[in-house]
């Protein structure tokens, strides 16, 4: 890692005069078997245009590391208890600096540490693996978890602290779609996690593809810009991101068939007003479609149309073109609704998707 030019560094010292300097933004962390978010990332924010690398390093060139991370952990404990339910909030913390007294003091603003994940990160890992283990025992017994960066901490210190999460950085998730090594590198860091009952986060997921590859490697836990870029607040997980996680999670369940096929497509409750723009699926309570929300191709005003017809992940291309294909002429092709095998809607095949896959076989 290239050294930052000590003159580029600005001077933190004001900062931890004025504390209301550091500000806080959240990250969701979604589930992408469930569909859901189930914690936030805690990430720090500066004045001016000096990204938070630039001055945490200003912070250890003058001495107040172990401040300023003091300052964004209390800060991040003091938001626990706006958290929405069955969520957690992760906090970043350096391995060398989790004994210092700064740090120590600040995770003392919160004695009861449940839904808190102390995310061990940096690239300056501990120099006492013994003492690092005693003070993450000390974190466990305060009922927070712990996360490990993978290329921060290293999987060395991995068994030492009984990490509940390990996280995929970005380094290994840029690519994963399409270079091997990255691929191979993240299913050694998943195999790991596995083996010492921790789960794998994947950070910094921007593209579909990233995602695709992601769930089809059973990675469980994932952020980044695609699925909820951070804010002030802790954000739910937008309808059409839910849509996009929703499908590709499915087609990782069930490789054949016409899953790799299967579009994202908007939920929306049938009592409840659709959607602004089609398409969407109006889904009953148990997330069965009940009517397709379209548009007129010559008009493009929405309407409402039946569903008269649905496809199994597992179904043959053939056999459901066929099926659309002896629809009556004016549903002919309207696109097919997707379910899983609970009946619940995964996305929508078009009609021109299926006769190019069956064309290509």
């Amino acid at each position: 890692m290239t050294a930052t030019p000590v003159s580029s560094l600005p001077d933190c010292r004001p900062l931890l005069a004025d504390p209301d300097d550091l500000a806080l933004v959240f990250q969701p962390i979604v589930d992408l078997a469930a569909v859901r978010v189930v914690g936030y990332e805690a990430l720090s924010r500066f004045p001016g245009t000096a990204g938070p690398g630039v001055w945490f390093a200003a912070a250890a060139d003058c001495g107040l590391a172990a401040e300023l991370e003091a300052l964004a952990i209390a800060k991040a404990l003091a938001a626990v208890p706006l958290l929405p339910a069955d969520t957690f909030l992760t906090v970043n913390v350096s391995p060398h600096l989790l004994g210092s007294a700064p740090v120590q003091d600040a995770l003392a603003t919160r004695p009861d540490l449940h839904r808190v994940v102390v995310q061990l990160t940096g690239h300056t890992p501990a120099d006492d693996l013994d003492a690092l283990r005693r003070r993450t025992d000390a974190l466990h017994a305060r009922a927070a978890l712990v996360a490990l960066d993978d290329a921060g901490s290293g999987l060395q210190q991995m068994a030492a602290v009984r990490p509940r999460l390990v996280t995929l950085d970005r380094t290994l998730v840029t690519g994963v779609d399409t270079d091997p090594v990255r691929t191979a590198l993240a299913e050694v860091v998943g195999g790991f996690a596995g083996r010492i009952g921790a789960r794998l986060l994947a950070e910094g997921v921007e593209t579909v593809a990233e995602l695709a590859a992601l769930t089809r490697l059973g990675v469980p836990l994932a952020q980044g810009w695609l699925l909820g870029r951070p804010g002030s607040g802790f954000a739910p997980l937008a309808p059409e991101v839910a849509a996009l996680v929703r499908t590709h999670a499915a087609r990782a369940r069930v490789p054949h068939g016409v899953a790799a096929l299967v579009r994202p497509v908007r939920r929306s409750d049938a009592g409840e007003p659709p959607p602004a723009v089609p398409p969407a699926v109006l889904v009953g309570r148990r997330g069965e479609p009940v009517a397709l929300w379209l548009a007129c191709p010559r008009t493009g005003e929405p309407y409402s149309a039946p569903v008269p017809l649905r496809a199994d992940l597992s179904d043959d291309p053939v056999d459901v073109l066929r099926r659309a294909l002896t629809r009556p002429p004016a549903l002919r092709f309207d696109p097919v609704v997707c379910t899983d095998a609970t009946g619940e809607v995964v996305g929508l095949l078009r009609v021109d998707d299926l006769a190019t896959a069956v064309a290509g076989s």
